[in-house]
Parts: structure tokens; sequence; C-alpha cells
């Protein structure tokens, strides 16, 4: 249904889409609108299937039935205006933006009548960017929002939903106003959050006392975004500025009621419903489908561990679905994280890894 796909902005987002529609939707012709290095990139590594500079953008989306606007959020406004002219009636135009209601309203005013928009946001990303870091299973199991503007038929809704659905995502539809909420309390405060924290306890560590070099896993692993680049949530902030807000007031709200509890049995309540709440957050939302057995091994830090461990696990026919260094000391070692796609094959791999000398055990 989608023959010709335009990806304006072949970047970590949009070549991860272009490597994986080549994947999974090969009848499809791919061309890339971005920059000269970016596109020859993106053609080297077979993400695109020709490609121009912006300068070229509407002779491309002339020959498009459907276009992905990969930039940020400012400058997809503005390749909006530019496309409008070009698109013939009937072809369908998304974007990968982090909020939507601004960007919706915005395709609405802009494009012609005809001209469908269905407002994107893939929950989905990597520490690294650039085309180079592009991976065609970046989408799998990952929440993808459509937020279709007003004028979207119903069926054209479907067979969109069914082709990023094709790429592995799972597709959520939300009005975009609501998205931008949800966004606001589960993303952006968290972001807004992490900054505040790390700033206070900075302030705090004036070089007389070890703030920061007391500062271990909770606090890390808490404040890992607040190392995020302004850049990248200059736009977002912009363009939600009410949502954000108001899930601030209320987080504000929320700390002030728990500061009065400290100390109190009154908290007890406080923990319990956060625990059983955050026990509901799907387990497998980004990754594999389903949930995955873990297993810790605990290994010398020395050349070939790791391919040891592969090795035995492949002779016994053991599938490694996932694997991360969790922690390292060099020079003595540290615990690897193996996960398998159950509790059988899990303890398949103990009983054959404990054979061979490793201490392993099931990650509870």
């Amino acid at each position: 249904m989608f023959n010709t796909v335009v990806i304006a902005g072949v970047g970590l987002i949009g070549g991860s889409l272009g490597l994986a529609l080549k994947r999974n939707h090969p009848q499809a012709r791919i061309i890339g609108v971005s920059s000269g290095a970016a596109v020859t990139s993106a053609l080297e590594i077979g993400a695109i299937d020709e490609g121009c500079g912006y300068e070229e953008l509407a002779g491309a989306v002339e020959q498009a039935d459907l276009v992905f606007l990969c930039t940020p959020i400012h400058r997809i406004q503005g390749l909006l205006i530019l496309l409008g002219p070009s698109v013939r009636p009937g072809v369908l135009v998304t974007d990968v933006g982090s909020t939507k209601q601004v960007i919706t309203r915005h395709a609405e005013r802009v494009l012609p009548e005809g001209v469908y928009f269905i407002g994107g946001h893939p929950m989905t990303g990597s520490e690294k960017s650039g085309v180079l870091a592009a991976d065609p299973f970046l989408f799998q199991n990952a929440i993808y929002v459509l937020c279709p503007a007003g004028t979207v038929p119903k069926e054209r809704v479907c067979e969109f939903s069914e082709f990023i659905g094709g790429i592995g995502a799972r597709v959520i539809i939300l009005d975009a106003a609501l998205h931008d909420r949800i966004a606001a309390a589960v993303s952006h405060l968290p972001q807004m959050a992490a900054v505040a924290l790390v700033n206070m306890v900075g302030k705090l560590s004036n070089g007389t006392a070890p703030y920061l070099q007391l500062a271990a896993g909770g606090f890390r692993d808490m404040t890992r975004i607040a190392s995020s680049p302004f850049t990248m949530w200059d736009d977002i902030c912009r363009t939600n500025v009410d949502a954000i807000r108001e899930a601030m007031d209320m987080f504000i709200g929320h700390l002030a009621a728990l500061r009065d509890r400290i100390g109190t049995q009154a908290l007890a309540e406080d923990f319990e419903v956060a625990n059983v709440t955050r026990a509901n957050i799907p387990k497998d939302t980004k990754g594999f489908v389903r949930a995955l057995s873990e297993v810790l091994v605990v290994v010398e830090d020395k050349p070939g561990v790791i391919a040891t461990i592969a090795t035995e696990l492949a002779g016994a026919g053991i599938n490694i679905k996932d694997i991360e260094v969790l922690k390292v000391r060099e020079g003595e070692g540290g615990t690897l994280r193996f996960a398998f796609e159950n509790e059988r094959e899990a303890e398949r791999a103990i009983t054959l890894l404990s054979r061979i000398g490793f201490a392993a055990r099931l990650r509870r």
C-alpha cells in the first residue's frame, strides 16, 4: 500500500526506519532526504535505495505514497510547509516528534486538503546518534503512538497501523492532547526532576562536603537522564509547556505530602502503593515480546570469557536473547547478565555454566 516511502531526516530514527522497512517491507522503495553525508552513509548501510538533499525535497515527495519526517520538532514544522505544495492528494504524512499536539495542529493548517497527517511517536531510541547508529530492530516491541489528525479516515489509520506493526512496533492510537499529558508525566517530568536533583546535589557539594563522591547506585540510576543535552529537550519543552508545568505542580504536591509523612508509619502506605504501581509497569515493553528469564554469572576480568560462555551455550543449543555487563572491577572480575527465552532454558544454562566452573544463579 506504500510503494514509495520518503524519509526526511536520515539520522538514528530515520535510518533505523529505513533498515526496518527494507527488512519487513522489502517491496517498498525508500528515498532518503537529508544532508549529503547522512545520505551517503545511509546508502552505504542499505537504509535507503536513493537519496537527495533537503533542497530536492519537493521532487522526492512528488513520488511518495508515505512521508516520514524524522527531524527535530522545529524542523518538522518547517518541512510540513515546504512539502505541502508538492505532495499528492491521498498521500500520508507522519512524523516522529516527542510531542504531538502542536505538530498535529500545524499540519492541519498547512497541508492541502486530501493529504492526511498522522502524528507519530516511537517510544524508543539509543544513547548513540546519527545514521551509523541505526538499527533495524530499534522498533521491535517498542510502543509506537499514533495521533491522527481529525480529517484522516479510519481505514487510513488502520492501514498505517498495520504498516508500523509490520516493523515489530506496538501501536497505540491516542488523541494528541492526551499523548502530550502522558508524555509530560512519564517522560518530560522525570527529565526535569533528574536535572533538579543533580543541580541541587551539585550545589551542596561545595568542595568540603563529598556529596558527589558518595553518590552511588540509586542516585546514578535515578539521574542518568540528567546527562541528556538541552538541544534535544529545547523543542520538547517549548511545545509541551502547559502539560509539563501541570505535571510538575502535581509532583510538587505529592512531594510535599510525602515530606509531611517522613518519620511516621503513614509513610509505609506510600511505599506499598509505589511498589504495587511500579510492579504494574509492563516488563516487556521494549526489546522482546515476552519477559525473559535472567541469569547472573560471576566472571574473571580476562580476554575471551564472554566468548567461552557463548560458545558453551551455543554448543548445547541454548540461545542467548540478551546480554549485559552489570559490574566489572578492572583486573578482578564482575557480573554478567544473560537473558533466555524461559526459565527452563535459564536453568539449563545455569547447570552447564556451573559444570564448567562459573558461578551462575537465576535473577529473581
